[in-house]
């Protein structure tokens, strides 16, 4: 757990200082709200594959059949001095194919990385973490209730502050498209940039800070976390001037309904391994290299990525995405996933065609590659948090994934969901293989 109980105080104090402004006439109730509730449940089915060989961390070549379920509860309650605060609490249940491992992009995106890390099946803190919003004009917009999300009316200009426990990606590389695996895409490549190796534990949330200047047309944020650890690790690094995932994201969109464009940086610091010097490390002692004997302190990983969204019609219930990412690849994936360079681009389209108001069908295809010193490791024998065949005749991996969501009554909705994937592990010598699955998703 970040130590920052003076710097929720610090916050406090100069929230307090300031007059109290809000966006109604009246005074906000403090008192604590549900804010929404949902059960998700995946069924996954993956295919066999032809597969010369395989390694400890290859998918399984037989195929495989795995369910998962999660339930999260999401409070909120407005608090004195334009201070908000959330507390989600969430639980997972099931495994993903093939144990969560074996693809860069792997399809289940409310999976876990269990198969290497054992988290248990009890409840847990998702997010905990306070949130101050200072109005900086008289002009307003409604928000409606939601996730992380007090009703009512908001500052368009504004500067917002969250610190506590989160989730890099709750505030950078949002899409209107892509963004959600509980109602949306669910391979990992597609609702998030793979190459953007955001600061996280296992499950997926962090201890920091994010700053954001928000203002019509454009806003501007800034986000410090803590680091894991070990790659894949549940436990996070203390203190951030040791480790820590920085991220700086401008965001461009002349109107709400409008166009997106998300321009994202980051450098994340930790203590890593080196593909290059595990290579050579295991080439002299003629043992497989390992990365993880090679961590070092204070070493470095930086990238970019860009991020698209475009409604074309229906209220922008339809239309397109894509996103581009690359990061350094010198040092070893850490945090989310074993990618140094993606690219995605899908499309969403309303069952308003076809006489389903609510219904959404999407397509999307991604890429996914690996630097020369990352596909040189694997090649070797060598393994990270996901990949390990062994082998590897290096080959970008390519996903394909469609589903159809059909809102069968209110809050209920349930549909299909197919992926194929070419060069699983970016390895030629194996695949493709299909995975088929059917989502429920209950949500208040």
């Amino acid at each position: 757990m970040l130590r920052s109980r003076p710097y929720y105080l610090l916050a406090i104090a100069a929230a307090s200082a300031a007059p109290h402004a809000y966006a109604d006439d009246a005074a906000p109730d403090f008192a604590p709200q549900l804010l929404g509730a949902q059960y998700t449940f995946v069924d996954q089915r993956q295919s066999a594959l032809r597969a010369p060989y395989e390694g400890p961390l290859s998918i399984r070549t037989d195929g495989d059949i795995a369910r998962s379920h999660t339930f999260g509860a999401y409070f909120g309650v407005q608090l004195p001095a334009h201070l908000q605060f959330y507390l989600d609490l969430e639980m997972f249940k099931g495994e993903g194919v093939s144990n969560a491992a074996g693809l860069a992009g792997l399809t289940n995106g409310d999976v876990v990385r269990s198969g290497t890390v054992d988290l248990g099946k009890r409840p847990y803190i998702a997010r905990r973490y306070l949130c101050y919003v200072l109005p900086l004009g008289d002009e307003t917009g409604e928000v409606a209730r939601a996730q992380d999300q007090l009703p009512g009316r908001e500052a368009v200009h504004r500067f917002e502050v969250k610190l506590g426990k989160m989730a890099a990606n709750d505030d950078f590389d949002r899409n209107r498209y892509a963004n959600s695996t509980r109602t949306q895409f669910m391979n990992w490549s597609l609702w998030n940039d793979t190459a953007w190796d955001f600061a996280a534990d296992t499950r997926g949330y962090t201890n920091g800070a994010m700053l954001a200047w928000v203002d019509r047309g454009w806003a501007l944020r800034y986000g410090v976390y803590q680091m894991p650890v070990e790659a894949n690790g549940q436990s996070l690094e203390w203190p951030l001037k040791r480790a820590r995932g920085e991220q700086v994201e401008l965001t461009v969109q002349p109107a709400p309904g409008r166009w997106a464009l998300r321009l994202l940086a980051f450098r994340n610091i930790a203590r890593m391994g080196d593909y290059r010097q595990a290579l050579a490390r295991g080439t002299h002692d003629g043992a497989p290299p390992d990365i993880r004997a090679d961590d070092g302190e204070r070493r470095h990983k930086h990238g970019f990525a860009a991020n698209l969204e475009l409604p074309l019609a229906d209220d922008g219930e339809t239309g397109l995405f894509a996103r581009a990412g690359w990061n350094d690849g010198r040092t070893e994936s850490f945090a989310f996933t074993e990618v140094d360079r993606t690219f995605s681009v899908g499309a969403q389209v309303s069952g308003a065609h076809w006489g389903r108001q609510d219904d959404r069908f999407s397509i999307a295809n991604a890429a996914n590659g690996l630097s020369h010193p990352h596909r040189d490791y694997l090649a070797a024998g060598g393994d990270g948090f996901l990949l390990g065949d062994g082998r590897l005749d290096y080959g970008r991996e390519r996903i394909v994934e469609a589903y159809y969501r059909m809102q069968v009554m209110p809050h209920v909705q349930i549909g299909p969901d197919l992926q194929w994937i070419r060069n699983p592990g970016y390895n030629r010598d194996r695949g493709p293989v299909r995975y088929a699955g059917l989502r429920a998703h209950l949500e208040f």
